[in-house]
């Protein structure tokens, strides 16, 4: 890439990540940090700490996102320990198998979970029949545990991105290490707490941090388990306010301190260590096949944990072929109406168009910066360079519901913005807020790409008497393609089913996506949680296509893209 082509992409990257990450966060910084007269004051933010429904909102939303990683870590490590060190029957299907679970957003997966855990549903039902409940008694599973509900479903649809960040460590370690330790008498469980998991730990630290930011700013699930005494649904019911109250800004900027407090407390215990052999491991390790009974005992892992975290869409599938699902271990009747109604229904014909305009356009946009951010990194020597780096993983690091609550604030009439205003129409802040939430996967992609082709192809092209610019078109591209288009499969399918963004930003029907959709539809009456969920199983089967098709072009590599 020639100099002054370095330059532009640094110049617009730039002003891209001014406009619309650090300019909306400066909005709701003076939202709740300056008082009516605009001199600066923190009675806001002490108010928030002086509230007691601000307090529970906060402990609430700790708790969450500390229980979703922990169990979403004791479900993660032991498939890729598993997947990584042993062979067995059906090894590459249950790897591809454990990714199934992100295919869908969690908040769609609780639309299942209230049908098998309802005072009427699946479980209930079969405690009744065995003997446990008496006729006519039933537990209130989601009343009486709305927060370990909330915490099992996000700790079930996320736990794929530790799975790929430990997969991906545990790849990287030198077998020679573990050799090394066995041979002087450590092993088992010692061994894997003594050698491997100090290795691992930076890797998984990355897996982690995401999964603990996206448990503690969560918002969908809570919603749809009408659970609000957490931080997110308060923000939420706040917008409405937006203009005349300061608290949901206080809100905001309290979630957004603690959030940037926990990353870097544990960037600096546990991300600064790292170890040589990290980089790439010296030779690969082979999988060992152990016996009939090991490994039926990996199978049976994997099933398990796989089947566990499937029952949220398995219920979602169920209810989406149905219209009369109540008091019964299975639906009472069968039906594919809903699924023809979900793709003829008005608000869902829009979602679908407008998420499918949406998502394209901030992809295309995606593409085009991250893999200028990539050449820029990789190969180039322009001073600030990892600057670039740096702010294509931030948005990765704040959670989206600031991110959105920002573009409302600095939307506001009488703002600079104020011509993009959500409110007439979204359609510009939903692109460009999709692509600001997805870009680390493109470059993220695109760098891995760079780092795995070699710079010489382009010397000698250049050397040839190829301009730069031909060359990257001619020889770079074709050599980084497949990395690329997994990370814009990833960019492109996510933002298809983006929640956070999407619930705040879209207020008018006509312009709804189809997680909006999806939401809109859970609180009609009648047939609009059938029709919800045959819209989330179309959705399920379009992410699952492109989620394995990212998986076969960038195989282990895709546990890199979910790292800051």
């Amino acid at each position: 890439m020639s100099k002054p082509l370095a330059i532009c992409v640094y110049i617009v990257t730039v002003v891209f990540f001014g406009c619309f990450f650090l300019w909306p966060i400066w909005q709701i910084l003076q939202g709740g940090l300056l008082d009516v007269d605009g001199r600066f004051t923190l009675s806001y933010i002490f108010e928030v700490f002086r509230n007691p429904v601000y307090i529970e909102g906060l402990l609430n939303a700790f708790g969450i996102a500390i229980f979703s990683t922990l169990i979403a870590l004791l479900l993660a490590l032991p498939l890729a320990f598993v997947a990584d060190r042993f062979e067995f029957p059906g090894r590459q299907f249950f790897m591809g198998a454990t990714l199934l679970p992100i295919m869908l957003p969690p908040f769609v997966g609780a639309i299942g979970v209230k049908q098998i855990l309802g005072q009427y549903g699946a479980v209930n039902t079969i405690l009744g029949k065995i003997g446990v409940l008496e006729v006519g008694q039933t537990i209130d599973w989601l009343g009486q545990g709305q927060f370990w509900g909330v915490v099992v479903v996000i700790a079930l649809g996320v736990y794929p991105i530790l799975y790929l960040n430990a997969l991906a460590s545990l790849s990287n370690i030198d077998p020679a290490l573990d050799e090394a330790a066995e041979n002087l008498g450590c092993r088992g469980f010692k061994r894997f707490f003594k050698i491997t998991f100090p290795l691992m730990r930076p890797g998984l630290f990355a897996g982690c941090t995401i999964v603990f930011i996206w448990g503690f700013t969560e918002l969908g699930v809570p919603l749809i388990f009408d659970y609000g005494r957490v931080t997110s649904v308060q923000i939420f019911h706040g917008i409405l306010d937006i203009g005349a109250n300061p608290f949901p800004y206080a809100l905001v900027i309290v979630l957004l301190l603690f959030a940037s407090l926990l990353y870097g407390l544990g960037k600096g215990l546990f991300g600064r260590h790292t170890f040589a052999m990290m980089a790439k491991a010296g030779h690969a390790a082979q999988p060992r096949r152990p016996g009939r009974w090991g490994q039926l005992l990996c199978c049976g892992l994997f099933i398990f944990i796989t089947g566990l975290a499937l029952l949220p869409h398995l219920g979602v599938i169920l209810i989406s072929f149905t219209s009369d699902w109540y008091a019964s271990v299975l639906p009472g009747s069968w039906t594919l109406a809903n699924y023809e109604l979900a793709l003829g229904h008005p608000l869902t014909v829009l979602s679908i168009r407008n998420s499918l305009f949406y998502a394209s356009v901030a992809t295309v946009l995606n593409v085009a910066i991250g893999v200028g951010i990539a050449f820029v990194v990789v190969r180039t020597r322009l001073p600030g360079r990892h600057v670039l780096d740096t702010c294509a993983m931030l948005p990765l690091a704040v959670p989206g519901l600031v991110i959105a609550f920002g573009y409302l604030a600095m939307t506001q009439e009488g703002k600079f913005f104020a011509f993009i205003n959500p409110i007439e129409n979204p359609t510009v802040l939903l692109i460009i807020a999709y692509a600001m939430r997805k870009l680390p996967f493109v470059v993220r992609s695109s760098v891995a790409g760079l780092q795995q082709s070699s710079a010489t192809y382009e010397e000698a092209a250049q050397n040839l008497g190829c301009p730069p610019l031909k060359t990257t078109l001619r020889i770079t591209m074709p050599l980084i393609a497949a990395s690329v288009l997994a990370g814009a499969l990833l960019a492109f399918s996510q933002s298809m089913l983006e929640v956070a963004d999407s619930l705040i930003l879209a207020q008018k029907s006509q312009f709804y996506p189809i997680t909006k959709a999806i939401y809109e539809l859970m609180t009609f009456l009648g047939d609009g949680r059938f029709i919800a969920s045959a819209l989330g199983v179309w959705a399920m089967a379009f992410l699952a296509l492109t989620i394995v098709g990212a998986s076969l072009l960038l195989g282990r590599n895709l546990g890199a893209i979910f790292r800051i």
